[in-house]
Order: C-alpha cells, then structure tokens, then sequence
C-alpha cells in the first residue's frame, strides 16, 4: 500500500468520518446495522457475548464483568461507550485499546457496504468486527442508548443485564420509568437469562411484562442472587458498585456455566480489586492536593457522588467545577449536591452542548433560592482549565476540587491532570 493509501486510511482519517457523521445525530433502529452486519459476513454472529443496559452503572458493570472473565483466563472483548480522551478506549481485546489504525482499516469495508450507518452505529460494527476476528472468547457490550432500538442489540447474547433504572434522556426513552424500563428491557431475547438490579417499582413492573411476552427469564438482585459478602470491595468506589458488583459478578458465574468452565472465587476476587474505569468518582493526586473526578450528568449519578462525598470527605473543604449539557435535568443533579457544597465554579466543557458558563451559574443560584437552600457562591470560568485551577486556590490545600455533571469535562480534566493521551480530533457523541 503506497503511503498516501496509508495515510487515506489511518486513525485520523477514522476520526474525521466519525465527525462528519455526527452531524446525523441519532436515528434509531436496527434495520441499518443488520443490513451492514450482514454484508460484513455478520460478525456478531460469531461473537459469544453479554449484553448491558441501565441508565447508571452499565459501564462500570461492564468493565467488572470483563475484568473478572479475563482474571480467569478468557480471551476477553469489551465495548464501551462514551469514550473520555480517545475513541480507542471504546474497544478493547484483552484489556488492551484496539490501535486506530486498525479501527480504520476495518471501517473502509464498513462504508463499502454503502450502508448509511451513524456514528454510534459504525462504533458498534467495528467492536464486533474485531472481536470476531480476534476469536474473543467473550464479549462485554455496554448499550449505548436504550435498548430497545439501540445498535449493539443487533448481538447474539449469552445473558444481559439491566442495572438501574433512572431519570435521563427522556427526549429519546420517554417520560416516566415504565416508559424508560421498557426501552431498556428492549435487550431482552427469549431463553437469555437476565439479571436485574433492584429498580422502582413501576420500572420493575415493566421489565416483568416484557420478560414474559418475550420469553426471557429474569434473575432478580436480593430475590434469586445478591452481593456476595465474601468478596472484597471492589476497586471502583461508591457504595453503589456493590451492587453492580454483584450485577457482574452473576454474569460472569452464567457465562462460565454455559461455557463450562471453571470461575474460581480467586479470579472474581482478582478482576473486582484490579478493575479500571478512570472518572467514575476517581481520585487524583495532584501537587496542590486532590481532585475527585466524576462523570455523574444525571439525578441517579449526582445521589451517587453525593453519597460518596459525604462517606468519603467527611468535614474537607468541597469546590465544585461544574459543566452541563443542555437538556439534562439541572435541578436532579444539583439537588443532592448543593448540601455540601459551599462554591461551584460553572465552566464549560469543549462540547458544543455544554450550558455557557453565565447561564449555568444564574441556573445554580435559581434553583438554590426556589429549593429554599443556602445557595453556595458560584463563579463563572469560562475555561475548564483556569476553572480547575481557580478551585484549587478556593479549596486550599487541605480541601477538596470535585468535578461532575459531565462526561466531556471529566474527560478535559482527567486530560489536564494525568497527561493522558488525547485523539488529535476530539469526536464526542452526538447526545
């Protein structure tokens, strides 16, 4: 191949497809990704797999139950979604990021198809082109939006799981939780077993009904299996990752058994104490002190960290650096929050979406004066950057900067503070 073939083909060029192709924004449905799939010799076919949903938790799931299958020998796959810095985090073989030039190679015969995918859509054929190829012995599929619809339930599942169910999207899932339950329980397929977290009652009713017409079997968190108490806190911090410990902990005893191989507790122990899923309430120490980073943008995420905040800072000094999408539910996010709280500094990430900080700041002290709360003092930093910096001046050295309602300005962060590796053409999803 002559260098300019090369260079037509390579990661950057991967990227600016991607970009070109956000502009489609999101179009639901699996006739396109089938028809594509099957042009490609149908990939996911060959691909024994698990499936995950849920509204909070699905990613950090996903990356529990790879972790513990590859802790036990499985040649492993896993698909995740947003990515942070690069979208090469998104695929993974082995626990390692599948290199982009690979990624392109593989898409040329994706456009060759002439079928008129999205974004997401050319993302997931690429995970299953790979890890067919690859042989991956299991895969891990994180849905990216919904179920139902959504371009990763085109798989052949061994078992799915749905992880909660909460307040988010509801331009796309609907507006109430059966409404949402049901679009995520879209995973469903008859004789795939499904394992379900504890979800709201009218949530749960909905995932039962579909279950049934389906033909799915549903195993229920506290009712047909729970967290093992034997088993040691897993990596990834929270209360809550107990669990979707648990949650991947039964996917990957029901693999294992339809596989017929052996799980040994020391390998569950081993992938839930090793595994890695950088901003999901992420501790960085920095020079000037430390930096919690956390992606939650919802009502669920925001209880999450706030949760967090109080078993885990105790009386420290919090700044918060504060960046929103718009269309998200401010009001959910801020409410747990603004208790311990006493400074936000509203800033904006670099996606396009993300609320001027001006706007996001007066949003803050209207909600806080209409909530009947003490409204923390807010500052406006229009640059992520000089805005982490601001707070670490407010928090001093013995306090603590948090970083949340966004995945885009975790990922910015987590960028400025590590040094970690960023695509040399930033392409976030388009929601």
């Amino acid at each position: 191949m002559s260098a300019s073939a090369k260079a037509a083909v390579g990661y950057p060029a991967l990227l600016a497809r991607l970009d070109s192709l956000r502009s489609l924004g999101v179009d639901f449905g699996l006739e396109r990704v089938r028809q594509a799939l099957a042009a490609l010799g149908s990939p996911e076919q060959r691909l024994p797999a698990v499936q995950i949903a849920g509204t909070n938790g699905k990613g950090s799931t996903a990356a529990m139950t790879e972790s513990i299958l590859r802790a036990a020998g499985w040649r492993t796959g896993l698909y995740t979604s947003p990515h942070l810095c690069r979208f090469t985090e998104r695929i993974r073989v082995a626990g390692v990021e599948v290199a982009g030039d690979r990624l392109a190679q593989l898409d040329t015969a994706i456009a060759a198809t002439g079928v008129p995918l999205t974004y997401f859509e050319v993302a997931t054929v690429l995970a299953f082109q790979v890890m067919a190829e690859e042989r991956v012995e299991i895969g891990v599929l994180e849905t990216g939006l919904g179920g139902r619809l959504d371009a990763v339930t085109a798989c052949a599942p061994l078992a799915t799981a749905i992880t909660s169910i909460g307040w988010d999207h509801m331009d796309f899932l609907g507006t109430t939780l059966a409404s949402i339950a049901r679009e995520k329980a879209g995973i469903l397929k008859p004789a795939v077993p499904c394992f379900v977290a504890r979800v709201p009652f009218e949530a749960g009713a909905e995932i039962d009904a579909v279950a049934r017409a389906v033909g799915a079997p549903l195993r229920h968190l506290g009712r047909d299996f729970d967290v093992d108490a034997g088993l040691p806190q897993p990596a990834l911090a929270g209360a809550h990752q107990r669990s979707n410990a648990a949650i991947a902990v039964a996917l990957a005893r029901e693999v294992a058994r339809q596989q017929g191989r052996a799980l040994p507790e020391e390998a569950i122990a081993a992938g839930l104490t090793r595994v890695q899923w950088p901003a999901r309430l992420e501790w960085v120490d920095t020079p000037a002190g430390e930096v919690l980073l956390d992606c939650a943008h919802n009502p669920e995420g925001a209880e999450a960290l706030a949760a967090a905040l109080r078993d885990l800072t105790g009386a420290r000094r919090a700044v918060l650096v504060l960046s929103v999408v718009a269309g998200k539910d401010l009001g959910g996010v801020l409410r747990p929050l603004l208790p311990l709280i006493p400074e936000i500094i509203a800033t904006r990430s670099r996606n396009p979406r993300a609320l001027p900080p001006a706007e996001l700041a007066a949003a803050v002290e209207a909600f806080s004066h209409a909530g009947g709360t003490l409204a923390p003092r807010t500052h406006v930093v229009d640059d992520s950057r000089a805005a982490l910096a601001e707070a670490r001046r407010l928090a001093g050295s013995t306090g603590l900067v948090v970083v949340a309602g966004s995945i885009f300005l975790a990922a910015e962060a987590r960028a400025a503070l590590l040094g970690e590796r960023v695509d040399p053409q930033p392409v976030s999803d388009p929601l």
